[in-house]
């Protein structure tokens, strides 16, 4: 297969296993990948298009002064300041997916809140996480998305204040296994905070120890999570890939 087809396949089973998950926010929220082969431009979803029955070939291309290459149009200026700066700024973040995911976002709500080191898959994240502690408002500009981008610099996830998360990765693979475990970990929290009791912290070293063990599977299980995402989408929704 064609990687850049490759490519959008991904994004679009991504966005509707995310929809399904209930991890987008309406019409809002923007995934996107760098096109295979290139630093300069980037795929994306289109403007204000629901997740749920989005395809490969409703994707949209943009460069880097966005411009549309392909599609009918443009994302919104937030998805383009956003995903461009962080594309530019980080080199790691070949895919970048922004939601306002309820569990994660509500501890971005919390002030000075943290993931916690309370359940296993938070583990994943040890010191892997950069916080933004100062809400600016919208991204409609160079500047902000740049803040954004130095907020994130050479860590994996970001938790925006008041308002979500950003998860990237070297493929489209990457950054949804993150993003998944991210908002699981993130929910575990928010119950075990809604008890009222202490919470028991796994010690650092433990911490540091695990997440290495992690890492030796990072590859495997995040390439396998999406491949089983698309093998269902392919019995139930197969036209993700047109």
């Amino acid at each position: 297969m064609d990687v850049r087809q490759e490519a959008r396949e991904d994004l679009a089973a991504v966005l509707r296993w995310s929809c399904r998950l209930g991890l987008n926010e309406g019409v809002d929220n923007h995934y996107s990948v760098l096109v295979p082969g290139t630093d300069d431009r980037f795929i994306i979803n289109p403007h204000r298009r629901h997740w749920s029955d989005i395809r490969a070939s409703d994707l949209v291309e943009v460069d880097a002064d966005g411009n549309l290459v392909v599609g009918d149009e443009p994302p919104e200026p937030t998805a383009f300041f956003i995903h461009w700066r962080i594309h530019v700024n980080c080199p790691h973040a070949r895919a970048i997916l922004h939601t306002h995911m309820p569990y994660a976002t509500s501890l971005t709500a919390i002030a000075g809140a943290r993931l916690e080191p309370i359940v296993q898959p938070a583990l994943k994240f040890h010191n892997q996480i950069a916080y933004d502690d100062a809400y600016n408002g919208l991204a409609t500009d160079v500047e902000e998305g740049d803040r954004l981008a130095g907020a994130l610099k050479d860590k994996r996830v970001a938790m925006l204040a008041n308002h979500g998360v950003i998860a990237t990765g070297p493929s489209v693979a990457h950054a949804f296994n993150d993003l998944y475990y991210l908002e699981r970990a993130a929910q575990a929290q928010v119950i075990a905070l809604s008890t009222g009791l202490e919470l028991q912290r796994i010690p650092q070293d433990v911490c540091a120890r695990t997440f290495e063990q992690m890492q030796a599977d990072r590859d495997d299980q995040s390439v396998r999570h999406l491949d089983e995402i698309k093998r269902i989408l392919d019995k139930k929704e197969p036209d993700y890939r047109d």
